[in-house]
């Protein structure tokens, strides 16, 4: 397929990716016990996930995974859904994979099917179209750090700390070394990987794990103010930028520029693209449509 083609079929496949995602239940606009190890709450166009099993430090069990896969694809087509924030009960927010999972004596011990489940919700935060955002409180290891680092955006307290220290229980952080060497540079990902060292929240906004590091008690206002930010654009304009982004990461600076100008294109001729250009112009506030329909001209 060349070029051309690939462009002009990309609105396509970012529309039926929202329409094909899992869709299992509907939220309302309260609080829901949807699961054994996860909260719910959705509002005001901010759907919340809770990783709620603070007495395993919130362990990435395949139940807790499972269930954050399912709020994770629930209902994407919604135009009121505008982004989503993972966060956690408890002095952790992830200790990563349960462990007990992975002894070759449990009878439920299922290695290839955990880890090909922990791949296919990692993959999910970056095909989802709307902002993923990691609420971090506390340190997140291994899998919780791999987590941490495959959301869109991250938010941490200063008493937050990542780590990725596998080895030292015989198993290196393969999986979890994937989004951190694509979001850190390669030596701080190699030294995190083959140390096991911890980095602290300062360290962690630094190098770029992070995107902010806040007070404890500041951390829902921050978050609050990222979501205001993206609630106030437009859902598609955000959703065609998201999949372009995580696009053109993996390649070639020439392609990706070819690319990109067909990408930038398709979004001005979106009937929200030239509302926003025309509010610009006009001195108002846009009103968007939120959907991938264009504007032809007369």
């Amino acid at each position: 397929m060349n070029t051309l083609a690939i462009s002009h079929s990309r609105l396509r496949c970012l529309k039926m990716s929202v329409v094909h995602l899992k869709q299992i239940r509907l939220f309302s606009t309260t609080n829901l016990n949807c699961g054994e190890l996860t909260k719910t709450q959705e509002e005001n166009g901010i759907r919340r996930i809770i990783l709620n099993n603070p007495k395993s430090r919130n362990a990435l069990c395949m139940t807790m995974m499972n269930e954050l896969l399912d709020h994770i694809s629930l209902d994407l087509n919604n135009i009121s859904l505008r982004c989503i924030v993972i966060s956690a009960e408890g002095p952790v927010f992830s200790s990563g994979h349960n462990l007990k999972e992975l002894i070759l004596e449990n009878k439920d011990y299922k290695s290839k099917e955990i880890f090909s489940l922990c791949s296919v919700l990692m993959k999910r935060i970056m095909e989802v179209p709307v902002p993923v955002i990691a609420a971090v409180q506390g340190p997140a290891v291994a899998a919780g750090c791999q987590l941490v680092a495959q959301c869109d955006i991250a938010v941490c307290t200063e008493n937050s700390i990542f780590s990725t220290p596998g080895s030292h229980f015989g198993i290196f952080c393969s999986t979890p070394g994937i989004p951190l060497v694509r979001t850190v540079p390669r030596k701080i990902a190699a030294h995190m990987l083959m140390t096991g060292e911890p980095i602290k929240a300062e360290e962690a906004l630094r190098v770029g794990l992070v995107s902010n590091v806040v007070p404890s008690d500041q951390l829902e206002s921050e978050v609050m103010k990222i979501c205001n930010a993206i609630k106030s654009q437009s859902k598609s304009v955000v959703a065609l930028g998201k999949r372009f982004f995580y696009e053109q990461l993996e390649l070639d600076i020439h392609t990706a520029y070819r690319l990109g100008e067909n990408v930038m294109d398709e979004n001005v001729q979106l009937i929200d693209g030239q509302e926003g250009i025309r509010s610009f112009a006009e001195k108002r506030k846009p009103v968007w449509k939120h959907n991938f329909d264009k504007l032809f001209k007369a």
